[in-house]
């Protein structure tokens, strides 16, 4: 398949379209709440849209219909904890961000604690922000890469500098704006595509069902029972129902509740009410968007007649490649006719850019309100929208060099880059418990809760086979352990000083 003139038109249109959105956006931006709150007027909706766009990036649109491909349903347990998350956060974590004039995430941890909790917080959100967002703006110029042709610098030029233009110009109402914009077109994207798919099978959808439970198969499968034979196999295994839902429900209160790339857009809502209405529509969405995309991996199934992704799997009569996650960009090079190849292309665009402008204009904000503007710098008060926007010209054009650094795709910094969430939102989430929950203790037990926590993780994650779906839990035990334990112990100081 070769990129015809109406692909290009399509690609090219919608790129363009992003620029004059973030244009229009513009107008009316006074104060930095307008820059990264939106005025605090957004609807809700619009933020609930937002919020998924934002976290569908280009490796769930490529890697979930793989892994539906090779495996089962059983991953859907990880988004059945996905939905229970969410709905934690808007129980306990919207109402108490909407107590007081909270601007980030970590705002509400100075706030509680102090401003040094609350810079290392933001700081440490920042550096593994910038490891994880420039490793997804590399992976998603593979696809492009493979479908058009163009090298990956051009790739990661083309993503990063249309998303850097109209997150510049607009501000947090340019990013949500064309995030609902993107949102749909991707998700048209992966429905023409399966339709593609569908189409062309014999017997449409019966053949899907028959490939989906043929030669003993079950991929339907949602609810994993065997927890193995001993403890350590328990925890090595990351799909069992409970390993699954509550790495799922941790996983999502540390990314929905702490991580400002996020918990941005929520602040930008109207009123508490409306900030929760936006994150149940969002937890209604993601577990159709995630059970849509894995039903298309067994489309694809069908359609290759239950084929090995790997020629080394069935003795070379395998598709012939070297991952799963090969397998939907495949499809679209060799079976997508003209116009549809572009509308693909677009929603691997659209789900790249949503997540990286986020990313953006989160690095942004928490950079100029958490570390410049708390300080009470009248340097950066007195010019807070150009102060705003050049943080957010810095950090788009960090990410993009980011990426252009992961070119090598074997590169183990790559996979760094991937966890490297894994090693803080246990840390992050234990420390917004403690502001939350535990009202005797004060800054310096939850920082030494905190890095504890984050050097607790690297041992974990390197020298132990525990799967990552454990790894949040792992990390807000160990920081409620030690913050409480800093909390005795000056107590106990306390004591023997009166005696």
């Amino acid at each position: 398949m070769k990129f015809s003139v109406i692909d290009y038109v399509i690609v090219i249109t919608y790129l363009l379209g992003t620029v004059l959105a973030g244009f229009f956006t513009a107008r009316k931006q006074k104060t930095t709440k307008d820059y990264f709150l939106g005025g605090k007027e957004m609807k809700w909706w619009a933020v609930g849209f937002s919020i998924v766009a934002s976290e569908t990036s280009t490796l769930t649109f490529i890697s979930i219909p793989g892994l539906a491909y090779k495996s089962d349903f059983t991953f859907m347990q990880l988004i059945f904890g996905y939905f229970i998350g969410r709905l934690l956060v808007t129980v306990i974590f919207i109402p108490a961000y909407y107590k007081g004039d909270i601007v980030t995430a970590y705002d509400f941890l100075g706030q509680r604690f102090g401003q040094k909790l609350r810079k290392l917080t933001s700081s440490v959100f920042i550096v593994t922000r910038v490891l994880a967002s420039g490793v997804r703006l590399f992976a998603t110029a593979i696809p492009v890469h493979i479908i058009t042709g163009l090298d990956y610098p051009t790739s990661i030029a083309i993503i990063g500098i249309f998303t850097l233009l109209y997150t510049y110009l607009g501000g947090i109402k340019a990013v949500v704006t064309m995030d609902v914009i993107q949102m749909f077109i991707y998700i048209g994207g992966a429905v023409a595509a399966m339709v593609v798919a569908v189409y062309a099978l014999p017997n449409g959808l019966s053949d899907v069902m028959y490939y989906a439970s043929s030669n003993g198969l079950d991929k339907f499968k949602l609810f994993n029972l065997n927890f193995g034979n001993s403890l350590l196999e328990f925890f090595a295994s990351p799909y069992t129902v409970i390993g699954g839902i509550l790495g799922g429900t941790f996983l999502t209160m540390a990314s929905h509740g702490t991580d400002q790339l996020l918990v941005q857009r929520l602040l930008g809502c109207k009123s508490k009410k409306d900030s929760q209405k936006a994150l149940m529509l969002d937890a209604s969405l993601i577990v159709v968007q995630f059970a849509f995309f894995m039903f298309l991996g067994l489309c694809l199934f069908a359609y290759y007649k239950g084929a090995a992704f790997s020629s080394l799997i069935l003795n070379n009569t395998g598709l012939n490649l070297v991952s799963s996650d090969e397998i939907f960009p495949k499809f679209i090079v060799e079976n997508l006719p003209s116009g549809i190849s572009g509308l693909v292309i677009a929603g691997i665009l659209a789900s790249a850019m949503g997540t990286l402008s986020s990313a953006i204009s989160s690095l942004a904000s928490s950079t100029y309100l958490d570390l410049f503007a708390s300080s009470g710098t009248d340097k950066f008060k007195s010019r807070e929208i150009f102060w705003s926007k050049i943080f957010t010209l810095f950090w788009g054009v960090v990410l993009i060099g980011g990426a252009m650094i992961f070119r090598d795709s074997k590169n183990p910094v790559v996979e760094i880059g991937l966890s490297i969430a894994s090693f803080t939102y246990g840390g992050l989430l234990g420390a917004f418990f403690l502001g939350l929950f535990f009202k005797r203790v004060n800054e310096t037990d939850a920082i030494w809760g905190f890095i504890v926590s984050i050097v607790s993780m690297v041992f974990v994650i390197y020298f132990t086979k525990i799967a990552y779906t454990w790894f949040v839990i792992i990390g807000v035990i160990v920081t409620l352990l030690i913050a409480n334990l800093s909390y005795l112990y000056r107590k106990m100081l306390a004591r023997n000083n009166v005696q």
